[in-house]
């Protein structure tokens, strides 16, 4: 019987440097594109509208009007108070919300976070001690904790 000496024969290409290597050239350029497009963009954490940034893509898009989604009840509800915040004062908008609440009981659910938002927005309109003085029990007092949050 005749032994041999030599190592065993190895596959070829499949050493762990090829592994690793086949490895980086899939992923790499995948993390490239997602690094450089979280790079350009910017996430509107704070609810504010006019923190926003926009994207290039996104300034097209917002101009044609006809091809865009249908936008849901609570964020249709949400900017017409806001708007009615701005040209009346909190008040009106908050018994609109709690109006709109009780007619569709589905915006229940949203009702909280609506409240938040203008309360926020009262308090850059009216001022943070003005826009407590409007602060009822709509929606669990979301409305004031939006004040207090915008204003801490």
């Amino acid at each position: 019987m005749k032994h041999s000496s030599s190592s065993p024969a190895t596959r070829r290409g499949q050493g762990p440097a090829r592994h690793i290597g086949r490895t980086l050239a899939l992923v790499l350029p995948v993390v490239l594109v997602l690094s450089g497009t979280l790079a350009v963009t910017r996430v509107n954490w704070s609810g504010n509208p006019a923190d926003s940034v926009l994207a290039a893509s996104d300034v097209a898009a917002a101009g044609d009007a006809k091809h865009t989604a249908p936008r849901a009840p609570q964020d249709v509800l949400r900017d017409r108070l806001l708007t009615e915040l701005q040209e009346k004062d909190p008040g009106t908008a908050l018994t609109h919300l709690q109006e709109a609440v009780n007619g569709k009981p589905s915006l229940a659910r949203h009702c909280a976070s609506i409240a938040r938002a203008l309360g926020r927005a009262a308090v850059r309109v009216y001022g943070p001690t003005r826009a407590q003085s409007y602060a009822r029990p709509v929606c669990d007092t979301s409305f004031a904790s939006g004040v207090l949050a915008a204003h801490s």
